[in-house]
């Protein structure tokens, strides 16, 4: 055995149950013991703990091949408790994934080192999804299973075969988002899905039975799992628990893991305190001599860094294996190019026959109807396209002709039911497109946007272009009242940075923003659509897509400008139609469209001077006024909401709070003195 006997007569033991696996294990409990001391911050006990269990994965299950990590049939690792980076960092730098160094490791939480104190998508290979927010690694990877599952039924399970594992916590399982995920998950059959359950009954305050007392396996059990318990530092009851639940391919799989956190700390061991704080200079010297390791502080002896590297090799086979297939195959030219992200070569046409017809025909629509109209258009030319919603299809209009086939358990479709489960929609979606080969949009209301905010922040954070389809957009909705609408929620989305915000005036810049979520697939796009009819103010052939601008005019009134109203959506509307009005008593008006600010601010400055002018302003928008002085002087000068809505008929509510062209003209006639 390569390692020193363990001081710790019930360590001994747990060793003895498969000396090798925990020798390699104690690998990464040494590597994480040395980073999280060197940083002085961390969180040591969960990597400990689970050490055992990632080692078995890693070691005979998981199908990867460290020298190409992107190998697009390998299986996806997510570490939904992402506290417990160090797991994975170590896993990485010892399998050899050439971008994670010693150096990476010794620099453990610094500036500029890819080894963060949460796992980041895109910091390091290996990584497959940013974790942190409890609960979202495990939706996440519901969408990954979800993807796996669609290109499967397309293009074959001899192209498209790997699986999703999950190591989760306690707190994954008390967020409210880690029960839609595995409602979804059971509820779909996600057989390729297998989540361990790290069950060491700490939680940050103390023992889990501070907080939560709920029988896991039972909870699981009852949403449709397959179920298995065993001892999580027992690398051979590991070993066939994964093998079991690998041969369950009808049903998600979870394996509760009884571990003891900060396994091998001889005062710390089975404590909260161990959870987020180094060991320190003393208890680590106390871990290693207890756990039986002699070596310095980031040593790995020679041996066991052989193993660790031959096991990092040991997937190059099976993807040789892959990449033989995908040429042999017929499917293959069509899976690389749908891998690839690029959009296929019919796109740009049905893109182009689907502005004409609006300019042959203008529309008068519901933004919500134009985007359903743009989805009948462009989806059929875009396969990779899978649509959704929570449980508002028929509110949404996110389902159409060429996404109309259900996903289930029996087959998968193009259209998710995600069920009343926002959060865990947004989560699953980026798991969709962060796996590739498909682009997920997915729709509710804009009010519930906040259920899923922190999924959006993390599209964001991440770069991953999910589209968010979000109908009911202000006070316009009507009737359902304050409760469902939404009035702040416009400022605070355009509060995150990296997310595009379109909330298109008519049925061809809602086509446009369609255009722009479609292309982008690092900057996720969330389209704010109307409840209400709205005219089609572009009539004007041209081929330019101005709503990527941002905001431009739409409407110029006269020579000059005396006055320049600013409007996003609906409201563009009623500015053009207060303009009218204002240029018959002889003003001169630009009404400048802004469906976005996110894509008008990243224009030169010349451009953005030009549209804005320098004649006062107004800014028009059935929301709350937050926000809008870095366009317009003063607050005053925003016809907008100064609270909360209220239930009645649409055009009750737009009068009684005064959104409206009286409204609009006479600030007009305020501001410019006429």
């Amino acid at each position: 055995m390569p390692l020193d006997t363990p001081k710790d007569p019930a360590i001994a033991a747990k060793a003895d149950l498969d000396p090798q696996n925990f020798a390699l294990a104690n690998c990464i409990r040494a590597l994480t013991i040395d980073a999280v001391n060197a940083a002085n911050s961390g969180h040591p006990g969960a990597p400990m703990g689970m050490a055992d269990a990632a080692t078995v994965l890693f070691r005979n299950h998981l199908k990867f091949d460290a020298a190409n990590p992107d190998w697009p049939d390998r299986d996806r690792f997510v570490l939904s408790n992402g506290h417990a980076s160090m797991l994975l960092y170590s896993l990485l730098h010892l399998t050899g994934y050439q971008d994670m160094t010693l150096d990476q490791i010794r620099n453990f939480r610094q500036w500029g080192a890819i080894t963060a104190g949460h796992p980041e998508y895109g910091h390091a290979k290996g990584v497959e999804t940013t974790t942190g927010p409890l609960g979202q690694g495990l939706a996440t990877a519901v969408g990954m299973a979800l993807a796996e599952r669609a290109l499967a039924g397309e293009f074959g399970d001899d192209l498209v075969d790997h699986r999703t594992w999950v190591m989760l916590g306690d707190g994954c399982l008390q967020e409210g988002i880690g029960q839609e995920a595995i409602s979804l998950a059971g509820h779909l059959g996600l057989g390729k899905l297998i989540v361990l359950y790290d069950d060491n009954s700490i939680t940050i305050d103390g023992p889990t039975s501070v907080s939560f007392s709920e029988d896991i396996p039972a909870r699981f059990k009852a949403c449709g799992w397959h179920v298995q318990s065993c001892d999580g530092h027992d690398g051979r009851a590991l070993d066939a628990a994964m093998e079991a639940a690998k041969a369950e391919t009808g049903k998600p799989s979870l394996i509760a893991m009884k571990t003891i956190i900060g396994f091998g700390s001889p005062n710390r061991a089975g404590s909260y305190s161990v959870h987020g704080s180094p060991l320190g200079k003393d208890e680590g010297a106390l871990t290693r001599e207890a756990l039986g390791w002699s070596h310095d502080a980031f040593v790995i002896p020679d041996d066991l860094g052989a193993e660790w590297r031959e096991i990092g090799a040991r997937g190059a086979a099976d993807r040789e294996a892959w990449e033989a297939r995908l040429a042999a195959s017929p499917k293959g030219a069509a899976l690389t190019q749908r891998l690839s992200g690029a959009l296929p070569e019919g796109y740009d046409a049905a893109l182009a026959a689907a502005r004409d017809a609006l300019f042959a025909a203008p529309k008068k629509a519901a933004t919500r109807k134009a985007s359903q109209m743009a989805l009948e258009a462009l989806t059929p030319a875009v396969p990779a396209m899978i649509g959704g919603s929570a449980d508002l299809t028929g509110s949404n209009l996110t389902r159409v002709k060429a996404v109309d086939t259900q996903y289930t358990r029996e087959a998968p479709g193009r259209y998710i039911g995600y069920g009343v489960r926002e959060f865990g929609m947004a989560a699953a979606m980026n798991g969709l497109n962060l796996h590739g080969g498909v682009i997920a949009y997915g729709g509710t209301f804009l009010v519930f946007s906040d259920y899923a905010r922190n999924a959006i922040r993390l599209s964001a954070l991440m770069g991953v272009g999910t589209i968010y389809v979000m109908t009911h957009d202000s006070i316009g909705l009507g009737e359902d009242g304050p409760t469902h609408q939404p009035v702040e929620h416009l400022a605070s989305l355009r509060a995150i940075p990296g997310l595009t915000v379109l909330r298109p005036a008519d049925t061809v810049e809602t086509l446009e923003a369609w255009d722009i979520a479609i292309r982008n697939r690092t900057v996720p796009s969330l389209l704010a659509l109307s409840r209400q009819d709205v005219p089609q103010l572009r009539t004007e052939t041209g081929s330019e897509n101005l709503t990527a601008k941002g905001a431009y005019v739409i409407r110029q009134f006269g020579e000059g400008r005396d006055v320049t109203l600013i409007a996003t959506g609906t409201e563009v509307a009623i500015a053009v139609e207060a303009a009218e009005a204002l240029a018959a008593e002889g003003m001169a008006v630009a009404v400048v469209s802004m469906p976005s600010w996110e894509l008008f601010e990243a224009q030169d400055a010349d451009y953005r001077a030009q549209v804005l002018g320098t004649a006062p302003r107004i800014a028009v928008e059935a929301a709350g006024k937050f926000g809008w002085t870095r366009y317009v002087a003063t607050e005053d000068d925003v016809i907008g909401m100064t609270g909360f809505g209220a239930s009645a008929p649409i055009d009750r509510l737009y009068q009684e709070f005064g959104i409206t062209p009286e409204a609009i003209i006479a600030r007009a006639r305020l501001v410019t003195g006429h």
